[in-house]
């Protein structure tokens, strides 16, 4: 059986911690499934909610590395990342996308659909498939209400620009596992 993750995992640089945590099954309350897609956000990138330093917004992204950071995009979808680095640097790793394998009616009831393509890709979809609010924000990873196992093997992975921001969008952030058909969005065209 495969180990759970532990804060030390995220004690790491973001892009780090962005490659080894492909290919990981992360579960909240008992639903979830194989992470496929996240994007590295860090304090000396422009479009990191740490950019501009600390706030009541993003106060967790500056908290332990091994929590929760849950924000609320264009006031409509919650989105999840990954605290990572140490309480000095702001960095987070988001959850783009999930390839559902645990928990598939609970997710399919949230979500109204039954299309198990569409019920995590996208950070919104995932948020709201597996139940993360803003109560989740600043919860410890390794605790319940969530479990993040390791994974068992390495995928292969492929780098693309992020999606959906404005400032630094060339950087190749946004680490997928290569070929999965549960991605937010394919790679682009070389």
């Amino acid at each position: 059986m495969p180990e759970r993750v532990s804060r030390d995992f995220f004690a790491r640089g973001v892009h780090d911690v962005a490659r080894d945590v492909l290919g990981a099954t992360l579960l909240v309350d008992g639903v979830g499934g194989t992470i496929v897609e996240v994007e590295a956000y860090h304090q000396s990138d422009a479009a990191s909610h740490s950019y501009r330093g600390r706030t009541p917004r993003n106060a967790s992204m500056f908290g332990p590395p091994g929590h929760a950071y849950v924000y609320r995009s264009y006031g409509i979808h919650w989105c999840v990342n990954l605290v990572c680095e140490d309480e000095a640097v702001g960095g987070a790793v988001l959850l783009r996308a999930v390839e559902p394998t645990q928990g598939l009616d609970a997710m399919r009831a949230r979500r109204g659909l039954e299309d198990a393509r569409l019920l995590c890709s996208g950070p919104g979809r995932l948020c709201q498939a597996l139940g993360i609010t803003r109560e989740h924000d600043g919860l410890p990873l390794d605790e319940a209400p969530f479990a993040l196992v390791a994974r068992v093997t390495e995928p292969e992975i492929a780098t693309a620009p992020r999606i959906g921001i404005s400032q630094a969008v060339d950087l190749p952030w946004r680490y997928v596992v290569r070929g999965s058909r549960f991605l937010s969005r394919g790679l682009p065209r070389a």
